[in-house]
């Protein structure tokens, strides 16, 4: 028996017990789906926070107070809060590593503001952040109106402002252009629009759409307090240089802080990139979470498959010992309902693959990712169904190819 005619009969079969066939199939492409989708949605939300942590600048790091209480514990001393990083000390970094790299500094002001323009107003959650001159240039923000502060709005602190996106929705009904000009108040302080910020929509980015930018010098003068934290960010001219500059930064802020050489450092340094490179280490776990909860499900898939089976060739007896008795080998009948098996896997496969890809897209572009298709869980999907075919089936398929042509045909 040639195997295309193999094949051919194993399809018949399945065809006549479509019913049956089809809720195996389903029960398999479930399995594949949940497996495809979760995975494409995993390695889409990566890829996206990827791109925007790029955009920060391939080669940037941050210098920020440290998050953690220090422990002093030496004579009795209660634990204090790391030091601020006081504008004298981020005016000193910037200007003894300025002629190295480009350095930016900022100043988060505010976190609970209400914005209003006339008659309308935003919820008082909105953030304002005072920047300096090289803030854009170390960040992902980009103006789609308007302009970025000029040297005399930073020198003396003017009070203008750059709105988020939001803004233009909630105070000036969607036209950005309406907005450049106009006054608006911040907590009841006046500030001049001179530019809005290109929408980060639903991105990692997306807290930039309901921020206010003000100079550094007018965020100080208003909000800033003696115990003020204010943050550096350093732009590296080249990749290969940033682990070298990150090595000075250090000691560049140790000296300026006044460190001792037995002391700990008082800050940290992250690279742009830090949080992805944890995230995706991370997510290996989340990944293989995944994997055993779609393996689970068509390990119920198997079962029952092969119970499927198992039925199949008790129904089957007499039409198995009529096969054998017109030249039918063992391995003839034990290809037939091994490949009767794999083909109801492979279609399931297929069909959850084809469900699972959307799927999984969906929650990526409803979390601001990109459309992506992953061969490698489209690959990884299909082998699992061959394995599960070829499992479920083996034992069925050796059952049938042993039974005895002679009391085969006489089975009712």
């Amino acid at each position: 028996m040639h195997f295309t005619e193999i094949i051919k009969l194993a399809w018949s079969n399945l065809r006549a017990n479509l019913m049956r066939t089809i809720l195996t199939m389903v029960i398999i492409a479930l399995g594949i789906t949940a497996l495809v989708g979760i995975l494409t949605s995993i390695d889409g939300i990566i890829y996206s926070m990827g791109k925007n942590f790029s955009s920060l600048g391939a080669n940037t790091f941050s210098i920020d107070r440290k998050n953690e209480m220090m422990k002093r514990r030496r004579r009795g001393v209660r634990e204090q809060e790391s030091p601020a990083v006081t504008f004298d000390q981020a005016m000193e970094f910037k200007e003894r590593f300025g002629e190295k790299a480009l350095v930016s500094m900022s100043y988060f002001a505010l976190s609970n503001a209400t914005v209003k323009y006339g008659n309308e107003e935003t919820t008082p959650t909105i953030r304002v952040r005072g920047i300096d001159e090289n803030y854009f240039k170390t960040s992902a923000l980009e103006l789609s109106e308007g302009r970025n502060f000029s040297s005399q709005d930073l020198e003396f602190g003017l009070d203008k402002v750059i709105l988020g996106a939001d803004f233009v929705k909630t105070l000036f009904g969607g036209n950005e252009k309406s907005a450049i000009g106009k006054f608006v108040s911040i907590n009841d302080k006046r500030f001049q629009v001179v530019g809005i910020l290109k929408s980060k929509g639903a991105s990692i980015n997306a807290g930039a759409d309901k921020q206010a930018l003000i100079p550094l010098n007018s965020a100080r003068a208003k909000y800033a307090r003696q115990d003020s934290d204010f943050d550096l960010v350093v732009a590296s001219p080249k990749a290969s240089l940033e682990d070298a500059l990150m090595s000075e930064a250090t000691g560049e802020m140790r000296v300026i802080r006044s460190l001792k050489p037995y002391q700990e450092n008082d800050f940290e340094i992250n690279r742009s990139d830090g949080l992805i490179t944890f995230l995706r280490d991370n997510t290996a776990k989340l990944r293989a979470a995944t994997v055993a909860i779609g393996l689970l499900t068509l390990l119920g898939a198997a079962i029952g498959l092969m119970n499927i089976m198992l039925v199949s060739v008790t129904e089957r007896t007499r039409e198995i010992g009529i096969a054998k008795a017109l030249g039918a080998t063992r391995k003839n009948i034990m290809h037939q309902f091994l490949i009767e098996a794999i083909l109801i896997c492979q279609i399931g496969g297929v069909a959850g693959v084809v469900i699972g890809i959307p799927v999984g897209n969906i929650v990526t572009l409803l979390m601001g990712g990109d459309f992506l298709i992953p061969w490698a869980w489209i690959i990884l999907g299909l082998v699992v169904c061959t394995i599960v075919g070829i499992l479920s089936g083996l034992y069925p398929a050796t059952r049938a190819a042993s039974l005895d042509p002679v009391a085969s045909l006489r089975f009712e």
